[in-house]
């Protein structure tokens, strides 16, 4: 099998995907065809073993194959006409705008490319933090007590504090602060907003447990292992972005049967039918015994890779199940009618 993973994008979180995009090479034993998309939206041909991270902050990556998208895949120009760079499905392994919010979701299904990845409404609704919270209560998943908060508003925060700032549509930590009392509220709205004319402000928990979980449907639900992160109170964008480039397998949290079973139905719930061709993973906190979302990432760094034992085996399964669009008809009955009524 051939695997094309796209990277880079527009986004704020640029850099960590091209982390995760080299982080990929270590995993998957499938031959990957390496597509970039820079901060411009120019799309290249990256040369597989060729592939560091200098190579796109110097610009080298400006000599490598340009590329064009249209109907069935993305093509390169040749002397005489193009060719069509061959894979069998592609990897969506944008991080943040771009590839979370929907934009290459719709390229890819407006031009029937095959991919693994969140469709247009996962990502218009795990990208934006308070749809999240709204389709977890839907589906009957618990969240945190949040408010937003818009960029000039003079609304009293009603969060008691500690709490949590958080940009409302952006991932990786960035922007987010963690506000003690109020003489530290302006500066951490002041980042904030830098990112979003709109913030999240949630209750900040200390010692809370936190656990993450990936996964995907195929013919069954296929789970990683749960991992409780090991980290201090607040992980910043740079702790993060050291994160995003593991490929080790971590170790498992040790849980009794009735947590797990209870994370794994949070899961369930939010992932099917919404996120049918993705692999995603959700981050949960558990706080006395209760079961609360986080997160969810559509788009895991590094494809959560470090989660499984057998990432490469997942990745080919889910190929199988990949959503299909109704094909469309082609044909002007009403059209054809309505002349022949005329006379025309």
């Amino acid at each position: 099998m051939k695997i094309a993973v796209l990277f880079g994008a527009q986004s704020f979180e640029h850099e960590i995907s091209v982390v995760s995009a080299i982080a990929l090479k270590k995993v998957l034993k499938s031959e990957i065809v390496y597509i970039f998309c820079d901060y411009e939206r120019n799309f290249y041909l990256i040369p597989t073993d060729k592939i560091t991270s200098k190579r796109f902050s110097s610009g080298e990556y400006k000599k490598d194959k340009a590329l064009h998208v249209k109907q069935g895949g993305f093509y390169a120009k040749k002397m005489l006409g193009e060719e069509q760079i061959s894979f069998d499905v592609m990897i969506n392994l944008v991080h943040g705008r771009d590839g979370e919010d929907g934009k290459l979701s719709a390229l890819l299904d407006f031009f029937g490319i095959p991919y693994i990845g969140p469709r247009m409404e996962a990502c218009s609704i795990s990208y934006n933090k308070l749809f999240t919270k709204l389709y977890a209560k839907e589906v009957g998943v618990n969240v945190l007590p949040y408010q937003l908060l818009h960029k000039g508003s003079n609304e009293a925060i009603s969060i008691a504090y500690p709490f949590i700032v958080k940009p409302l549509r952006l991932g990786s930590s960035i922007g987010i602060g963690i506000v003690k009392e109020e003489k530290e509220l302006a500066y951490a709205l002041d980042v904030a907003f830098e990112f979003d004319d709109t913030v999240l402000i949630e209750p900040f928990i200390s010692g809370v447990k936190e656990y993450n979980l990936a996964g995907c449907k195929t013919d069954s639900f296929t789970f990683s292992i749960i991992e409780e992160p090991q980290k201090e109170a607040f992980l910043d964008f740079d702790k993060k972005y050291l994160d995003f480039s593991r490929t080790k397998r971590v170790n498992e949290a040790s849980l009794e049967v009735t947590l797990e079973k209870e994370i794994q139905t949070s899961f369930i719930k939010l992932y099917d039918p919404l996120f049918l061709g993705a692999l995603i993973r959700c981050d949960f906190f558990v706080i006395d015994g209760v079961v609360y979302l986080n997160e969810i990432n559509p788009v895991p760094g590094s494809m959560a890779n470090y989660l499984f034992d057998d990432f490469d085996g997942v990745i080919k399964r889910l190929v199988n199940y990949l959503p299909h669009t109704t094909t469309v008809t082609k044909e002007y009955r009403y059209i054809n009618s309505i002349q022949a009524a005329k006379g025309k």
